[in-house]
């Protein structure tokens, strides 16, 4: 999500813009019909296992376990251990908008510590969505993430058009220079090396939200790298871009898909609107990890949450947008430490290590535009900083009561 600073205003400006919206014509859509949502397949991906419900053990659950774990031993990668037993690591990354230079400095810090792991499984939604393939890919790309969100100003990430917003667009804003970033970082080269980390048995989620059906989606990355089909490469940056799609601020993104022998269009957004942080159905853990290892492997689970999650007090003004601007990323900032505190029981519930990051309760908003590079610089230095110290990750959620 933007900074504060600019989601105010934006977001007031996208509920009048969806009131202006119902009052006129819709724009032409041809969406998927009530009741073939759970058919539609992407076109032009033939019947790839792409994605899947986030919120419901898809049906090929199986099948997927199986195929990691062959995949693994295929491979022959050598899993990281910790007194014999093989460990497991998940990374789930959190929406944030230019908070995200957060999570970009914890993952370089952690490069420099020489502790950071490889991870068997990256998650990510909104800013996190953007953060993931590099995560993913590795420590050589640290210093790309640093680029991305220490040198960005807002005209690199959005073209600001509320009065079209207003009169019954898309959005209050355009995103095409971000499309450009990732189109420039995302290349045909990048999807190969997603690709080869995925037939070693390791996987990158993304997660966005259909607005139709008002729930979350789980895309897997790795196999829309390696399905080969000449789209792929296009529907990676849509995701990515549609994760990132705050509602009525940047566009959504739209995706072709077949259901009952017709072509329809789901409309996808912000991946936060649903979950600002996710991990992987609950189900999945029922399932047998691998049965050729002879011992149960650890299970090891870091968050990295692109935000604060102390309460911050500020005066507000007696004026409507400051009013809603206040009450809606007030909404916005509970709600994220809501996942945390449902991430934290899935951890309980299924024997995982549960570690937590997030911006110090101390550290000064001082962002003087959405996207603010002094700022975000700042934040890059402290999360890189924080992750060195002894004491950076929490092992349980905030004001938890054991």
């Amino acid at each position: 999500m933007v900074r504060a600073i600019g989601l105010n205003r934006l977001v007031w400006c996208g509920a009048v813009a969806l009131s202006l919206a119902a009052c006129g014509s819709m724009s032409s859509r041809n969406p998927v019909p009530i009741g073939f949502e759970n058919e539609a397949t992407v076109v032009g991906m033939g019947h790839e296992r792409i994605r899947f419900w986030g919120d419901e053990l898809p049906p090929h659950a199986d099948a997927l376990v199986k195929e990691k774990w062959a995949q693994v031993r295929a491979s022959g990668r050598h899993m990281s251990k910790s007194g014999g037993r093989p460990v497991v690591n998940f990374l789930a990354l959190s929406g944030g908008g230019s908070d995200g230079a957060f999570g970009a400095g914890v993952l370089a810090g952690w490069t420099a510590k020489g502790t950071r792991p490889e991870f068997d499984v990256v998650t990510g939604v909104s800013t996190g969505a953007l953060t993931a393939p590099f995560a993913f890919l590795g420590p050589r790309y640290d210093e790309a993430l640093r680029q991305v969100f220490t040198e960005s100003t807002t005209k690199d990430i959005a073209i600001m058009r509320p009065v079209r917003g207003l009169l019954g667009g898309e959005s209050l804003a355009s995103n095409a220079p971000l499309a450009k970033v990732v189109a420039h970082y995302v290349s045909d080269g990048f999807l190969q090396e997603v690709a080869a980390e995925h037939r070693k048995g390791r996987r990158l989620l993304i997660g966005t939200t259909n607005l139709d059906a008002q729930r979350p989606v789980v895309w897997d990355m790795g196999q829309i790298a390696v399905s080969g089909h000449p789209g792929s490469l296009e529907l990676f940056r849509k995701v990515l871009l549609a994760s990132a799609a705050i509602p009525a601020v940047f566009p959504p993104g739209f995706v072709e898909v077949a259901a009952n022998g017709s072509v329809y269009e789901e409309m996808h957004v912000d991946g936060g609107t649903t979950r600002e942080v996710f991990l992987i159905p609950t189900q999945f853990m029922t399932k047998n990890i691998d049965p050729t290892l002879s011992v149960k492997p650890i299970r090891r689970t870091y968050i990295i949450r692109n935000g604060r999650v102390d309460p911050e007090f500020k005066a507000v003004k007696p004026r409507t947008l400051s009013i809603a601007g206040r009450s809606i990323s007030t909404l916005i900032k509970n709600q994220g430490i809501g996942d945390l505190y449902q991430l934290y029981m899935f951890t309980k519930r299924n024997g995982m290590d549960f570690n937590l990051i997030y911006i110090p309760g101390d550290f000064p908003d001082t962002s003087t535009q959405a996207f603010d590079p002094v700022y975000m610089g700042k934040l890059f230095e402290v999360g890189y900083q924080l992750v060195q110290s002894g004491n950076a990750w929490k092992k349980v959620p905030p004001d938890w009561a054991n």
